[in-house]
């Protein structure tokens, strides 16, 4: 088993970017697997998710120590989530290995990353609220329910964990903090990973060196980005990265080379005024808090985020 020196390099890239900005990694690496390294679609998918067992502990280290996960609520979606990722990881086994079935799969990523880009979207637009806390109010069916959409998503295409989920519970939960969102669903995608990564080696599609070559080029990165992430910059990012999964998804369902160069102009218009948006909003935020508390937003206001 041999490391491939430009995967690492790649995957560098790509781990940094998840530790900045604490996007899913599903949504960028695969992506990077398959169009920049022609890796078949169900190989990209396992071993980004046995790669993302390696990178997210110290994401959920740093959230348990600030105390920013909700552990009832880990708990109901992990009941949905981990034996859905193993039913959508066999899924993907049931697709088989012929050039057609790789076909197909890769268009079932495709509208999976298409979601994801806007479930994305629709988190930037979505209003945050300032409130006291409180203990959560659970609907443990509707909990369970999201883990397992999140989880066969993630299991059949890596993509799920760190964008659909996390904005469906700010749908259902919009008075959390966006750090009690990201820790939550952080601390809840580790056992969903685990059971996807069993899944995999069960069904045999995993390639070590494949999977070697981007842990070993993504975990130290995403260490890297993890320490940087606080700065102000990492958020004018996420919009580009978004756009940059909205196109691979479109690339993957087939869409023409024409129509592709149209979307990209308008995903560079759209990802730009968000990205001015979100930094008029942080700009506001630190002159906020600069202030002092007196000069704050007052409780139960509605605050663009």
């Amino acid at each position: 088993m041999h490391l491939n020196f430009a995967l690492v390099l790649g995957s560098v890239v790509v781990g940094f970017l998840v530790g900045l900005t604490g996007m899913g990694g599903g949504a960028l690496m695969t992506p990077m697997l398959v169009l920049l390294f022609g890796v078949a679609p169900s190989a990209a998918i396992s071993s980004d998710l046995i790669a993302a067992l390696f990178m997210k502990p110290l994401g959920v280290a740093v959230h348990w120590h600030h105390k920013t996960i909700q552990p009832r609520l880990v708990r109901y979606l992990c009941y949905g989530s981990v034996p859905a990722a193993i039913v959508g990881t066999y899924v993907m086994h049931l697709f088989g290995s012929t050039p057609v079935a790789e076909h197909h799969l890769r268009v079932v990523l495709g509208v999976a990353l298409l979601v994801g880009a806007a479930a994305m979207i629709t988190r930037a637009f979505f209003p945050t609220r300032e409130v006291a806390e409180g203990a959560l109010r659970i609907n443990r069916t509707l909990i369970v329910a999201v883990g397992a959409f999140g989880g066969l998503m993630v299991g059949l295409t890596s993509v799920g964990a760190g964008s659909l989920i996390i904005v469906m519970l700010l749908l259902i939960y919009p008075h959390l903090r966006t750090d009690q969102l990201v820790g939550t669903d952080l601390a809840q995608s580790i056992p969903l990973t685990g059971a996807a990564t069993i899944g995999t080696l069960l069904f045999g599609h995993v390639q070590f060196a494949l999977t070697a070559s981007i842990i070993v080029g993504s975990v130290p990165a995403v260490v890297l980005g993890s320490l940087l992430s606080a700065r102000s910059f990492t958020r004018a990012l996420r919009p580009y990265l978004g756009g940059l999964a909205l196109l691979s998804g479109l690339k993957y369902v087939d869409v023409p080379d024409d129509a592709l160069v149209v979307a990209a102009v308008v995903v560079l218009v759209v990802a730009t005024f968000i990205a001015l948006r979100s930094s008029k909003v942080a700009a506001r935020d630190v002159a906020t808090t600069l202030a002092g508390p007196d000069a704050g937003v007052a409780p139960g206001v509605v605050v663009p985020g």
